[in-house]
């Protein structure tokens, strides 16, 4: 195992926390009761100690209390739900039911993996990554046509997610699920940094509101960025 500078006496999570896989992860475990150490990994560095745990660089990682790593959101998730979730019937955040099960694991793909595509990882790259790394041809100047192409991307995703919204009690049906904080951990990230036109999308924004009241958000809601403070709405429960 190699040198992590400490030995933890709870689970660890290395997280980055703009990160909306780390978000989410975050927002579930928080969910769920969990208490967990957060260690911030910095994405860009690719720290050898950090590659022997994970190979493929990628965050969130969990060590349990026994050094065991998981990586990814996507196996975190479903390794909660069959280690804590499974016990908590009414608060379980993976439903029971076979078909709702496949609706919520779809929209976390829609937001960990569609989203992050198309919005949240190039405006991350273009806004936040290319303040503290500089780039082969010297510069850190983010690119304005990838942002621009990213934003447009926003207001496509966030029409789908008032959709969501106005048509279920929470994003997958019913009850909150992994649906919502997969969604909430992408929206937080680009609310974050003032990415969101709320006034154009209320439907989204009073779901919104209904996830960043709940104790698990409080964390997220403390993050800071060096270099990088949020916009002044960012903490506020009714904005």
């Amino acid at each position: 195992m190699p040198d992590l500078g400490f030995v933890p006496f709870m689970p660890v999570l290395y997280h980055y926390p703009l990160s909306p896989a780390s978000r989410f992860i975050r927002l579930s475990l928080g969910e769920y009761n969990l208490k967990t150490e957060l260690a911030e990994e910095l994405p860009w560095e690719k720290r050898k100690d950090f590659l022997a745990i994970n190979p493929a660089g990628t965050l969130p990682v969990y060590l349990d209390d026994t050094m065991r790593a998981l990586c990814g959101p996507h196996v975190m998730a479903e390794y909660l739900d069959e280690t804590h979730g499974i016990l908590v019937r009414d608060k379980r955040l993976l439903a029971e039911d076979p078909f709702q099960r496949a609706e919520i694991r779809r929209l976390i793909e829609w937001f960990l993996v569609k989203f992050e595509q198309e919005v949240t990882k190039p405006i991350l790259q273009e806004r936040v990554y290319k303040l503290f790394v500089i780039g082969r041809d010297g510069s850190s100047a983010p690119d304005s046509k990838k942002l621009r192409t990213a934003r447009s991307n926003i207001h496509l995703h966030m029409r789908y997610l008032s959709w969501l919204a106005g048509t279920r009690s929470w994003l997958a049906g019913d009850r909150l699920s992994y649906a919502d904080l997969a969604a909430a951990a992408a929206i937080s990230t680009l609310d974050y940094l003032g990415e969101i036109h709320w006034s154009d999308a209320p439907q989204a924004k009073d779901w919104y509101q209904r996830l960043k009241s709940r104790p698990c958000f409080r964390s997220i809601l403390s993050d800071r960025i060096s270099k990088l403070p949020p916009v002044s709405h960012y903490t506020d429960l009714d904005f």
